[in-house]
């Protein structure tokens, strides 16, 4: 039988114990839908998630409510969060003047991708940061870091540009702790087919190129380190779990098992593995848990 007062003391230290662990760290902030877990008149749930990559822990989930998005399920999430020190990703969706407010508030600092759904925020750095490549805007600041890759048979070089003059963009005082504007150009190359992409963001951060070239990198951690593994290791697409609030449960249920696995350095095997070994060994269950020390 599972002590439940020692559980929970130590999952209140284990939490203390992360939220002072994110200072400087990049929490990202996606969402996923669990596939499966539609029913007769009412689609499959939708869950808006905070991933640490640099700790490997998922944060926090919220639902998003019957005909909504994960514009009004963002600011939720972060109310229940503690962020102070953090860097927050988010991609265009979250990309909303309340949402920026919410994050300063909290004492955390943001990344915000922008695209289409703001068309002065995405427009004007366009135009400067195409002006600044053909040397046409002089007089505008910018620093820049560039990272070269290899993998997978593929070369790909990425750019980013920051500045901080942001004085010509229209409505910024109505954007919270804005300090910066970015962009990532990525070039790929396979074999001799070459392409550019280029993305723009805005930041609370200072114009450090490095810095919010490695933020708007590791955001997308959350898709390999979490979204991946719930797929392929715990089949969430796959659950067909429908029944009034059971879908939302078991996603819960999925995230806190992932972090509690991920916190038990013992066994250098993958998530999958450690489910078998914990669902036939009483001992290594309990020593996930934090009921029980390994010997």
């Amino acid at each position: 039988m599972l002590d439940a007062e020692r559980f929970e003391a130590c999952f209140v230290r284990w939490v203390g114990g992360l939220c002072r662990g994110l200072e400087g760290k990049v929490a990202a902030i996606d969402g996923k839908t669990v596939r499966r877990s539609h029913r007769l008149g009412q689609g499959a749930i939708h869950l808006v998630s905070a991933y640490c990559g640099a700790l490997r822990v998922s944060l926090g989930q919220v639902k998003t409510e019957a005909k909504s998005n994960e514009i009004t399920a963002i600011p939720e999430l972060l109310e229940a969060l503690l962020l102070k020190g953090a860097v927050v990703t988010i991609d265009a969706m979250g990309c909303q003047h309340k949402i920026a407010q919410k994050i300063v508030q909290g004492g955390a600092n943001y990344v915000l991708a922008v695209k289409d759904n703001q068309p002065d925020l995405c427009e004007a750095p366009r135009e400067l940061f195409t002006a600044h490549d053909g040397r046409g805007l002089k007089t505008v600041r910018c620093g820049e870091h560039t990272e070269i890759g290899k993998e997978h048979g593929r070369i790909e070089t990425r750019r980013c540009v920051v500045s901080e003059d942001i004085q010509w963009l229209g409505q910024r005082d109505r954007w919270s702790g804005l300090r910066s504007v970015a962009m990532i150009e990525s070039t790929r190359q396979i074999g001799e087919h070459r392409s550019t992409e280029r993305r723009y963001y805005s930041s609370s951060l200072a114009p450090d190129a490095k810095r919010v070239g490695q933020a708007i990198r590791g955001h997308w951690v959350i898709e390999n380190g979490m979204h991946w593994v719930l797929d392929v290791s715990f089949g969430e697409d796959q659950c067909r779990a429908r029944v009034k609030n059971a879908a939302q449960n078991f996603a819960i249920l999925r995230r806190i098992v992932i972090n509690l696995l991920r916190a038990d350095p013992s066994t250098k095997v993958g998530a999958k593995t450690k489910r078998l070994k914990a669902s036939a060994d009483d001992r290594y269950r309990a020593h996930i848990l934090g009921l029980m020390a390994l010997r």
